[in-house]
C-alpha cells in the first residue's frame, strides 16, 4: 500500500509541475519557483500549488467584470477631462499607465500633502461632514478603532441628511468592522454597505477560488469633485490589530479636478462588481470645467483579472528615465526582476538611488525576501535606510524632482499580480519636491544599512534569506 501512496504522489508532482511548466502568464522565476516547491516538498508542494498557484476565477466573474469595465468606458468617452499629451522623460511612465488601466494623463490638478499622523484623516472626516449629493469609501483595511469610529458616524450622519453614502470594504481587511457594531449602525442610518472579495464558505472559497486576492485600493470620493489617495487604511496610527509596530506611518494627499473622476471610475467599477446598483450614469454626468491646479495626474489601477500589464511597467519607465536623483519609500520590497534590475542599473549609471525600508516589517516572510535582495542593492550603489520608529508604510517614488508616484501598491509581486490597487502617477515639479522633502523626513528617521553591517548577519540569517527568496516570485 505504501508503494501505491508513492506513486500517486509522485503521479501528482509530475502533473503539476507539468501544469506549472505550461501555465501562461508566469515567469521564468515563477516557474521555477513552483517546480522547486513542488519537488522538494512532497503534497505540502502539492497543496501549497492547488491553492496558491493559478489565480482563478469564475469564468462568469470574469465576464463580468469585462462587460462592467466595457459599458464603463463607455459612459465616460469624453468625461475624463482636458487630456494632455506628455513630452519629456515622464512621457514612457505615463504610456504604461495607460496601457495598464486605460486613464489617460490628464492635466489641471491639485494636490495637498496632508500631515503625518493621525490628523491626516481628518481632512477626509470633515468633508464628509459637509458632503452635499454622495459620498463613495472604499478601504482594505477599516478597524472600528477612533479613526474607524468618527468615519462610520459621519457617513452615518451624511446618511440621514440625505448625502448617498456608499461604503465598500474588503470582506478580509474589513471584517474587524463588518463584526462590530458601527457596521449595523451605518446600515440602519441608510448607508449602503458591500463586501469587495467575499470570503463565504471557507471550503469553497479554497477549492473554487483564492481567498488572497483581495481588494488592497484606498479610495474615497466625494461629490464627484474631491478625491484621496494614497496607502493609509481607515485606522489609527496605531493600528490596533498589529500594535508592536505602530505606528504605522503613511502618506495621504487631497486631490481635486479632472483626475477625480478617474478615482471615482475606479469605485463605480468595483462597486458594480459586487452590487447590481448601475451608478454608470455618475461617470456621463457633465462636470463644469474645473481645473483648480497644474499637476498631470493619470490614475493606475490594476487587478488580478488582467494581468498583462502592471504597475511595475510604469515604475520601470520611472526608474529608466532617471538621471540625477531617484528616491523610493515601501514596507514591501520583493520586486520581480525586471522592476530590481533597473533599479540597480539606475544606481550603477550614477543616479542617486535612496530606497527607505522599515527597520522591523510585519511579515517575517517577506522581510527576509527583502533581506536576500540587499547586498546586490548596495554593491550597485543603492542607499537603503531601514526606518526606525514604527512600521514605514507609504509607498512613494519620485524621479529627478519632476515626477512622481504614490497609492496603494508595494514594490512586490503581490500588488502587482494578485491584488487590487490604485496609485497616482503625477508630472509636477512643485509637488514632487514636497514628495521628496517627506521621504527626507523618512530618511532623517532612519538608519542606514551598510556593506560591514550585512557582511556581519549571522550565516543562519543569510541562508534564511536566500532559501525564503527562492519563493519570492510567489509572495
Amino acid at each position: 500500500m505504501p508503494s501505491v501512496w508513492v506513486l500517486l504522489v509522485f503521479v501528482a508532482q509530475a502533473a503539476f509541475v507539468v501544469r506549472a511548466l505550461l501555465r501562461p502568464g508566469l515567469t521564468p522565476s515563477a516557474r521555477l519557483a513552483w517546480v522547486t516547491i513542488i519537488l522538494a516538498l512532497p503534497g505540502v508542494g502539492l497543496v501549497a500549488y492547488f491553492l496558491f498557484g493559478e489565480i482563478r476565477m469564475a469564468r462568469a466573474q470574469r465576464e463580468r467584470i469585462r462587460e462592467i469595465r466595457n459599458h464603463l468606458n463607455a459612459a465616460q468617452i469624453g468625461q475624463v477631462g482636458p487630456r494632455v499629451s506628455v513630452s519629456g522623460p515622464a512621457r514612457p511612465a505615463f504610456a504604461a499607465g495607460y496601457a495598464t488601466s486605460q486613464f489617460p494623463p490628464v492635466s489641471g490638478n491639485k494636490l495637498m500633502l496632508l500631515p503625518e499622523g493621525d490628523t491626516m484623516m481628518d481632512d477626509i472626516i470633515d468633508a464628509v461632514e459637509t458632503a452635499r449629493d454622495h459620498v463613495h469609501v472604499l478601504y482594505y483595511i477599516w478597524l472600528p478603532d477612533n479613526t474607524g469610529t468618527r468615519m462610520a458616524h459621519a457617513l452615518a450622519a451624511a446618511a440621514r441628511r440625505g448625502v448617498t453614502c456608499r461604503v465598500l470594504i474588503d470582506d478580509h481587511g474589513g471584517r474587524s468592522l463588518i463584526r462590530s457594531p458601527l457596521w449595523r449602525q451605518m446600515e440602519a442610518a441608510g448607508v449602503a454597505l458591500e463586501r469587495a472579495a467575499p470570503l463565504g464558505n471557507p471550503l469553497v472559497s479554497l477549492t473554487f477560488g483564492r481567498i488572497d486576492l483581495r481588494n488592497h485600493r484606498k479610495i474615497v470620493v466625494i461629490d464627484n469633485h474631491l478625491s484621496w489617495v494614497g496607502s493609509r487604511n481607515c485606522a489609527d496610527a496605531a493600528f490596533a490589530i498589529k500594535p508592536r509596530f505602530a505606528p504605522w506611518v503613511d502618506i495621504l494627499v487631497r486631490l481635486e479636478g479632472p483626475a477625480v473622476r478617474q478615482q471615482q471610475a475606479v469605485f463605480v467599477h468595483d462597486w458594480m462588481t459586487h452590487h447590481a446598483e448601475d451608478l454608470s450614469a455618475i461617470l456621463a454626468e457633465v462636470l463644469p470645467d474645473n481645473r483648480p491646479g497644474e499637476v498631470i495626474a493619470q490614475v493606475i489601477a490594476s487587478g488580478p483579472d488582467d494581468v498583462q500589464t502592471t504597475p511595475s511597467d510604469a515604475l520601470c519607465a520611472m526608474i529608466y528615465a532617471a538621471t540625477d536623483r531617484l528616491t523610493m519609500t515601501t514596507p514591501y520590497y520583493v520586486p520581480d526582476q525586471a522592476l530590481h534590475v533597473a533599479i540597480c542599473s539606475a544606481a550603477e549609471r550614477g543616479v542617486a538611488v535612496d530606497l527607505v525600508l522599515p527597520a522591523r516589517n510585519d511579515s517575517a516572510i517577506v522581510g527576509a525576501a527583502s533581506e536576500s535582495l540587499v547586498p546586490e542593492l548596495l554593491d550597485a550603489g543603492v542607499r537603503v535606510h531601514l526606518f526606525q520608529p514604527g512600521l514605514i508604510h507609504s509607498k512613494i517614488i519620485t524621479v529627478d524632482g519632476q515626477f512622481g508616484m504614490l497609492g496603494t501598491a508595494n514594490l512586490d509581486h503581490r500588488s502587482f499580480d494578485l491584488n487590487y490597487e490604485n496609485s497616482l502617477l503625477l508630472a509636477c515639479p512643485d509637488f514632487s519636491a514636497k514628495l521628496d522633502a517627506r521621504q527626507q523626513s523618512y530618511i532623517d528617521r532612519a538608519v542606514p544599512l551598510d556593506r560591514a553591517t550585512v557582511a556581519a548577519w549571522p550565516f543562519w540569517r543569510r541562508l534564511r534569506n536566500n532559501i525564503i527568496a527562492l519563493a519570492s516570485p510567489l509572495l
